[in-house]
């Protein structure tokens, strides 16, 4: 999905024919400035991404940024102000709104998982539990928050969960035909395996050949024997269930990675406002 694709999905679900309310009201020509209005404390994120949705409306759009992506914000912070013709910005308001607010809230939340576990070398990844083609926006505000994308999709990393796995006969059958398939399609990807317990890490210890073990819904105690064992071989990720109140623990555990789908779809949108001036 690109910015293009979106606002014009998102202008065919919202206006259609024409914002009627703007168009009975304001007249063609006529020009407006506005402020975008922060009403909660947080991490802002999204900005520029509104500057682009603002252009594509309008591309004579004057906007003045006064806040980055990324800042710490507080209730009556101002990020930016916008001045176009005002039934443009009109049309715009709500699509810029609703995405702000929540690629603030999710980099708001991230970035208390981050502050969490700051002294820890541990790092926090984001899962593919995202709104439905708005991914690429909120895997974004998980960068501006500090922290990182575990994969955009099925197609940039091999996953073999517990699915895969029982599908294809086993841990060893899912790697063996894995390595196969890549070699055969002279792909070059990073193969991540999920295992549910001490022994199926021991399975993919003796069969090796990938990047990654994820370790899911490990105890801490087993965890901490799971890391010892992979003992730096391969990358380690914890996952599953995952909150802001747990996350230091199962960091000190001494894995590289804590995944977190909490950070995309558990998130209440950080409150912001556009207001004319």
């Amino acid at each position: 999905m690109t910015i293009d694709q979106f606002v014009a999905l998102a202008i065919e679900e919202d206006i259609k024919d024409g914002d009627h309310s703007a168009l009975a009201c304001i007249p063609k020509d006529a020009r407006g400035k506005a402020k975008l209005l922060v009403k909660e404390e947080g991490i802002i994120a999204g900005i520029a991404v509104a500057k682009e949705i603002f252009k594509r409306f309008d591309d004579s759009v004057v906007f003045e940024q006064l806040i980055e992506d990324g800042e710490r914000v507080k209730y009556g912070d101002i990020a930016f102000y916008i001045e176009g013709y005002s039934q443009k910005l009109l049309g715009a308001e709500r699509l810029v709104l609703n995405v702000m607010q929540r690629m603030s809230a999710i980099a708001t939340l991230t970035n208390k998982f981050v502050v969490e576990i700051g002294d820890l070398p541990t790092k926090i990844l984001d899962t593919r539990k995202t709104t439905p083609l708005i991914r690429f926006l909120e895997k974004q505000a998980v960068k501006i928050g500090g922290g990182e994308n575990h994969r955009m999709g099925l197609y940039d990393m091999v996953m073999l969960k517990d699915n895969h796995i029982d599908f294809a006969g086993g841990i060893e059958q899912a790697i063996t035909k894995t390595k196969s398939y890549l070699k055969e399609n002279n792909l070059s990807l990073k193969i991540e395996i999920e295992t549910r317990n001490l022994d199926e890490v021991k399975e993919v210890l003796r069969v090796g050949g990938v990047d990654r073990i994820m370790l899911d819904n490990f105890s801490f105690e087993d965890i901490k024997t799971a890391v010892q064992l992979i003992n730096g071989k391969y990358e380690t990720e914890a996952s599953g269930g995952i909150k802001l109140s747990t996350v230091r623990k199962f960091a000190e555990c001494g894995v590289d990675y804590v995944s977190s789908g909490a950070l995309t779809h558990s998130v209440h949108n950080l409150d912001l406002s556009l207001k004319a001036v």
